[in-house]
């Protein structure tokens, strides 16, 4: 289906914040699909690293249905996704026995986007369809930093800029990395009178693998990093409280499983009813006055 041949939809005063998490974060299209069941769309989209990347697509006209086709299309392409990664690395891998970069992986977010984003997406933040937050981190500033205007694929790629992995971001005079280094989860970005916050690094718990096996040297530093942005995400969501908490149930998937995209989409499913329930149920309770009041 073509973006632009979705009829436009009811803006209830209905935000939607879409949290980092990696691959988990494909549990967003399962929620996306199920706000396009209730045929409704939000009046404004958060969003960091996953998040924003799946926000981009959302406000630029894609329905969840149109997402889920594009990543398991995509994704289903393993050599095509194996060049890509290649393609937008920083340097060549023999760079490391020179010495003459500290991390000759690191791959480059935009050449990374450039090769994954699907072509509907814009350049800039004002010629999307619904007003888009990007939230990324001010590596020497030590906070997050918000884009909403402007040039939109830098903003995104300084968003998922996961550290030791992808190359920090220059933009706006400002070196960026991995928004959820700081606010995974960005409620305090959006003002609305309903608040959907969509958060996978904090998964149902309900298929958590316990095991006693040693990592591997990438999955404890991966599950070391996660693990303190589940802390972080905690303590903010505590202080700026959603609407709707949404916890998806993937805890079982770990941050690089692109590949098993279909499974976590699978494992996804039953969030839609949820989502269908409490976002009718938190809408209806909406004073008629403000629910009737012009987007902004």
């Amino acid at each position: 289906m073509n973006p632009t041949d979705i009829a436009p939809a009811p803006s209830p005063d209905l935000a939607l914040v879409l949290g980092g998490g990696g691959a988990k974060g494909l549990a967003h299209i399962v929620v996306i699909e199920a706000l396009d069941d209730l045929g409704i769309r939000p009046r404004q989209v958060a969003g960091t690293s996953i998040g924003a990347i799946v926000g981009a697509c959302y406000c630029a006209g894609m329905s969840g249905a149109d997402m889920r086709d594009y990543a398991l299309g995509v994704l289903r392409m393993k050599p095509d996704v194996l060049r890509a990664l290649f393609a937008a690395r920083v340097g060549r891998f023999s760079d490391i026995l020179r010495g003459g970069l500290t991390n000759p992986v690191l791959v480059d977010a935009e050449k990374l986007l450039a090769a994954f984003l699907p072509p509907v997406i814009p350049a800039t933040f004002e010629e999307l369809e619904i007003p888009l937050t990007v939230v990324a981190t001010d590596f020497y500033a030590r906070t997050d930093i918000a884009f909403s205007d402007g040039l939109l694929v830098p903003a995104v790629a300084a968003s998922m800029a996961i550290p030791g992995v992808i190359r920090p971001v220059r933009h706006r005079g400002h070196v960026l990395v991995d928004g959820g280094t700081i606010n995974p989860v960005p409620v305090d970005r959006v003002s609305a009178a309903v608040t959907l916050a969509v958060d996978v690094l904090n998964g149902s718990g309900a298929e958590r693998e316990i095991d006693d096996v040693i990592p591997e040297p990438w999955d404890a530093m991966f599950g070391s990093v996660t693990l303190m942005m589940q802390v972080l995400s905690t303590a903010r969501l505590a202080e700026h409280r959603p609407t709707i908490h949404l916890r998806p149930p993937v805890d079982r998937f770990r941050v690089l499983d692109f590949l098993r995209a279909r499974e976590i989409l699978t494992a996804c499913e039953p969030v839609k009813d949820e989502v269908k329930r409490r976002v009718t149920l938190a809408l209806e309770a909406i004073p008629a006055e403000i629910a009737g009041r012009p987007g902004t």
